[in-house]
């Protein structure tokens, strides 16, 4: 491997910027708030800050002081530190590829919906007519038009995974354009990079704060606001909380691929990362709270929508079936009138009982949606009912397309950084070739996921591919920094970067806290793996226009283990063969010194 003639960041600025674009993702907008919403509001504030301290700022720190003290990617970064520890760099580029390989095709969602946010009406406010044009199509009454477009429109998904089908075409057409769009925003490396970021890192919170100052004048955007920082405290003696917290900080931060390592080699010897890597910490968890009150203000708006859209059916319900005056019935009274007719004609009520419905804001709020679900469906119903609605489409979608981007920026750089530090690759292919190849590798292998069965490979990808690899590849960077290449030695080489050591915060981290906390977290993972049987998906079911449990099938078990143990595996796969070579070239050492003693006598 070779650090000559290395390129390096025009700026610290843009490094900065790099970081901020990579950390603040699609992750920020949709996961934070889901937990915010599942664990009691304000209060899970409370843990996700103390996990940001005592996890996320020293790692983060530590992945940044590595990668520009060795100047190489990940896999030439670990082999300096020792030649058994390459397998940690590979497992790192290994985990990358497979969150590039299902993570841009949620950028070709985010194109999908782009591209009809054009129309006059947005495809997904109503539903489309049935075949003989006599009523609308029952599957999409039985949802909703927002789940219809996005299941049945978006990603014309079967009913399991056992049904393959063709490709979508259109949604395979807008995956191709998002890796054209990548390839050229890091066609020339970092000097390319660099000049993007300025507009990836920063025009999401242009339109954030737009979104904020529309989604707090909505109608009911109070409610959610007010929902989102109502603490439930009673969440704090749940260990789940706890466990959520440290999984975000450690997953939103993007600490174990290999994406920060490679940012930071191309840094200046000198440069300031430790100020570098608070302010990135701190902007990330700032843009998460900031993201999710104009989540929840939009969300306030869509719950508050419901409950008196609900309210309006009761109120015409009463007013047609007791023929009572208009203006005695209104939405404020309507739980009045059900207990006083229920009390003077209960004979009447009972026959429409059925037909009654409860009406409830709080339970409306108190309805989680994650991932996928907020981003695509959740925030697509609460578009449709704003005035120009299509242009808080447009600018919602070109935000997470933004969003989405930058934090492909830093994955694809993961992979290719460690391979451009290797002398083969380097003098024999150019920038534009071997990055153009990896994107073509990563683009032929994700239509995979725009197949009628595609999402549900997807989720596979989402929830096995990454998680219980970065907590060991993690754990094993810091027992590494800590304990092997040595506390006093790490220190003495920051020392040389910033001119002084780490004060006694960083090194209690290091040595003893994040350690702890992330055997803590492997061992939780193993175990609650362990105990939950085997691995379930959620199955599209048109005939009730609801997903449905269903277990994966033997084959798709098979395909998660791979999972869970192909990027793990190359560390001691890595060490063996490292160990077999050095022991080889000792014999043939060993040979050669005896043939030497031999011909001298």
């Amino acid at each position: 491997m070779e650090k000559e003639s290395r390129p390096s960041w025009d700026n610290p600025m843009q490094f900065v910027l790099a970081c901020v674009s990579y950390a603040v993702g699609l992750g920020n907008v949709w996961r934070f708030p889901y937990l915010c919403q599942m664990h009691g509001g304000g209060g899970f504030m409370i843990p996700y800050l103390i996990m940001l301290f005592v996890e996320g700022i020293p790692l983060f720190y530590m992945e940044l002081a590595i990668g520009q003290k060795m100047r190489l990617g990940s896999i030439g970064a670990w082999s300096a530190i020792s030649p058994y520890l390459g397998g940690l760099g590979i497992a790192s580029v290994v985990t990358s590829l497979y969150l590039c390989l299902y993570y841009n095709v949620i950028n070709a969602w985010s194109f999908w919906y782009l591209f009809h946010s054009f129309q006059a009406v947005l495809p997904w406010s109503d539903c489309p007519v049935n075949s003989n044009r006599t009523a609308y199509l029952e599957e999409c009454e039985v949802a909703t038009p927002t789940q219809y477009f996005f299941f049945r429109e978006t990603l014309n998904i079967s009913s399991s995974i056992d049904e393959n089908g063709g490709v979508h075409m259109g949604l395979a057409l807008c995956l191709l354009l998002a890796w054209l769009i990548v390839y050229l925003f890091i066609v020339k490396g970092v000097k390319s990079t660099g000049k993007v970021v300025y507009f990836t890192a920063t025009f999401p919170y242009v339109v954030l704060i737009i979104y904020l100052i529309r989604g707090v004048t909505l109608h009911g955007a109070l409610n959610g606001v007010k929902y989102m920082f109502t603490p439930k405290m009673e969440q704090l003696a749940n260990p789940q909380t706890w466990i959520n917290a440290a999984t975000q900080i450690f997953f939103s931060l993007g600490l174990g691929f290999g994406s920060l390592i490679a940012f930071a080699s191309y840094n200046h010897h000198n440069n300031n990362f430790e100020n570098q890597a608070i302010t990135v910490s701190l902007i990330n968890s700032g843009t998460s709270i900031f993201a999710s009150i104009v989540t929840f203000s939009i969300y306030g708006f869509k719950a508050t929508f419901n409950y008196e859209s609900c309210l309006e059916r009761m109120r015409l319900l009463l007013m047609n079936t007791f023929e009572l005056a208009e203006d005695t019935v209104h939405i404020d009274n309507i739980s009045f009138w059900i207990t006083d007719l229920n009390r003077t004609q209960p004979e009447q009520i009972a026959a429409i009982a059925s037909r009654i419905e409860t009406c409830s804001l709080e339970a409306e709020l108190d309805t989680a949606v994650e991932g996928t679900g907020l981003a695509f469906i959740v925030y697509s119903e609460a578009i449709k009912n704003m005035p120009a609605a299509q242009l808080w489409s447009v600018l919602y979608f070109f935000m997470l397309l933004l969003l989405g981007m930058g934090s492909m920026l830093g994955n694809v750089t993961a992979i290719i950084t460690p391979l451009r530090d290797f002398k083969v690759l380097a003098h024999s292919l150019s920038n534009e070739t071997l990055n153009g190849l990896v994107c073509l590798f990563c683009l032929l292998l994700g239509f995979g996921f725009t197949t009628r069965s595609g999402n549900y490979w997807f989720t596979m990808f989402n929830e096995y591919g990454a998680t219980f690899s970065l907590l060991f590849i993690v754990l094993l960077e810091i027992v590494t920094v800590s304990y092997i290449y040595g506390l006093k030695r790490f220190e003495k080489d920051i020392e040389d970067m910033l001119g002084r050591r780490p004060n006694w915060y960083w090194k209690i981290m290091w040595v003893a806290v994040s350690p702890l906390l992330l055997i803590s977290l492997f061992v939780f993972y193993i175990l609650n793996y362990i105990q939950g049987g085997a691995p379930t998906y959620q199955a599209w079911d048109k005939d009730v226009g609801r997903s449905v449990v269903k277990e994966y099938p033997v084959y798709g078990q098979v395909f998660i283990t791979l999972l869970l143990v192909s990027s793990v595996s190359c560390v001691p796969l890595t060490a063996l063969y490292a160990f077999c070579t050095r022991h080889q070239r000792g014999v043939r050492v060993s040979e050669n010194a005896g043939h030497s003693v031999t011909s001298t006598v």
